[in-house]
């Protein structure tokens, strides 16, 4: 093959729904199972699925029924595969009788698996292969298969693997499937390997199955590809057996990027069909799992944000556009100028050189204490830094409130008043209650009278989580005045306490005469 050739179309077998379902603590239900072979045909794209083990279980068999009587309905059957064995009638009658039309035999690729597990020589194995092989095509099944443990055989015994294939190539097989049944090959032995296999057997359609047990499964799909392969296996996060089996996502964007060949698949399609397969499996990937992890696509450090505000300094052909996401900018202690602006453009908000920098001192404060701040967050801490005036006649020192079921909360407070420490407790009818009691027996030494409050709103940012910070804003009437003051803090009583805080010190301020 020309591997320069870009015209070069590479074929993905989606194993999701056999291999990958031999995860640990993974079944899918019938429905499930329709779904995500829907998805993958539909949606996805892909060129083939691998859907179930014959014999297996009723459930799996009703749930391959229910596939193949959809997938006959839109003429995609025949890209519907399940995994049989050479066991003459049975697996063929059970995929028959499912509405299945490809089945992929499961043959024994290395001599060991072959003498220690079958109890068989070679030529006795090939004549079962023989007699189930042309069972099928008599039932009108197209028949593909598998040589088990593939990789091993081919270092042990070549011989073998060779005259396995040299004694079934004449029976009308569509695809010799070669697994790296352990996962035990490194980049160049799969090279080396699948361009020997092609070179002897040049008129055979071969696939190459990876796993992933040396973390090298995407790396050897690339270098299968390079030596001529064009069918490849995966499944949808790397499920499968052990460390699982290449990741369709890896694959896809290896195969575009660094080979330049084509795939059926829409790409921007990736992300949805990997939480759907997440969510049935009960497998969830990690944060940093490339392609459609939930961080992948985000800034942390400042010095990137700010080299992709000033000439895309740190993008690359793995756009989160291709996969129908955005590139986001993390906000923490190690955001910078650039990470506050990109996010504020986001979001459609300008701010003065001084206001983003008061937003970035906020939100570097929170990150230091862990707090996980998100754009969502934004419009509260930029509503809180940006009230009119902030005062600080009175100052929070510690705030201490206890709360539980079918009891009087409780608070300690102790505040500094105009240098003054001053201490109270309280209780009342939850925390904010006890908190008020508190501060107004403190205020009431000052001979100062607390505003009615009138209203009282709490907010959290869309799609927050339970430690999103919390904006509250409570409408106050004094002297016949209006006041509406804002807090903002992770802890909702304490959003309350500090949108108390603020409203006694503009009252303190305007009636000390200072306001002018």
């Amino acid at each position: 093959m020309n591997n320069s050739n870009s015209n070069r179309h590479i074929r993905l077998l989606d194993t999701t729904l056999r291999d990958g379902e031999q995860t640990q603590g993974v079944s899918f239900s019938v429905h499930e199972k329709v779904s995500i072979a829907r998805a993958l045909l539909q949606s996805l794209n892909v060129d083939r699925i691998e859907i179930a083990s014959a014999c297996v279980s009723d459930g799996e068999k009703e749930a391959v029924a229910q596939i193949c009587q959809w997938a006959s309905a839109e003429g995609l059957v025949d890209r519907v595969e399940v995994l049989g064995f050479v066991d003459y009638r049975r697996s063929v009658d059970w995929v028959c009788s499912a509405g299945g039309k490809v089945i992929n035999l499961l043959a024994k690729g290395s001599e060991k698996h072959c003498k220690e597990q079958l109890g068989k020589e070679l030529s006795s194995h090939v004549d079962d292969i023989c007699r189930t092989v042309e069972y099928a095509h008599d039932e009108g099944l197209k028949v593909n298969m598998y040589l088990e443990d593939w990789s091993n055989g081919y270092q042990n015994s070549k011989d073998y693997v060779f005259g396995l294939i040299a004694g079934t190539q004449h029976l009308g097989i569509g695809h010799f499937l070669l697994p790296d049944t352990l996962g035990l090959l490194a980049p160049n032995e799969v090279f080396e390997a699948l361009t020997e296999m092609q070179q002897k057997f040049s008129d055979v359609e071969f696939d190459f199955h990876p796993h992933n047990d040396y973390g090298l499964a995407t790396a050897n799909v690339y270098a299968a590809i390079n030596s001529g392969i064009d069918n490849i296996h995966c499944t949808m996060n790397c499920l499968g057996e052990r460390a699982g089996n290449a990741s369709l996502a890896e694959v896809a964007v290896m195969v575009k990027d660094k080979l330049g060949f084509k795939l059926s698949i829409d790409e921007t399609r990736i992300t949805v069909l990997s939480r759907m397969v997440e969510n049935f499996s009960g497998k969830w990937i990690a944060a940093n799992t490339p392609v459609v992890g939930t961080d992948v696509f985000t800034q942390t450090a400042g010095i990137h944000a700010d080299g992709d505000l000033k000439g895309n300094l740190y993008v690359s052909k793995l756009s989160p556009e291709r996969f129908d996401h955005k590139r986001k900018y993390a906000l923490g202690k190690m955001s910078g100028k650039a990470s506050i602006i990109n996010n504020l453009e986001e979001l459609g908000i300008t701010l003065s050189s001084e206001n983003q920098a008061k937003v970035l001192e906020k939100v570097v404060a929170l990150g230091d204490s862990k707090h996980v701040v998100t754009a969502e967050d934004l419009p509260f801490i930029i509503a809180d830094i940006m009230e009119s005036k902030e005062y600080k006649h009175v100052e929070l020192n510690n705030c201490y409130i206890n709360t539980g079921l079918d009891v009087d909360s409780t608070a300690s407070v102790r505040v500094t008043i105009d240098g003054d420490e001053y201490q109270s407790s309280g209780a009342g009818n939850g925390g904010f209650d006890a908190f008020m009691d508190a501060i107004e027996k403190i205020m009431g030494e000052k001979n100062f009278v607390m505003p009615l409050l009138t209203d009282y709103e709490v907010h959290i940012p869309r799609g927050g989580k339970t430690d999103a910070l919390t904006e509250c804003i409570i409408t106050w009437q004094a002297d016949d005045q209006e006041f509406k003051t804002r807090g903002v803090d992770s802890n909702q009583v304490m959003a309350a306490v500090k949108a108390t805080l603020r409203v006694i010190n503009i009252l303190l301020h305007t009636r000390s005469g200072l306001d002018g």
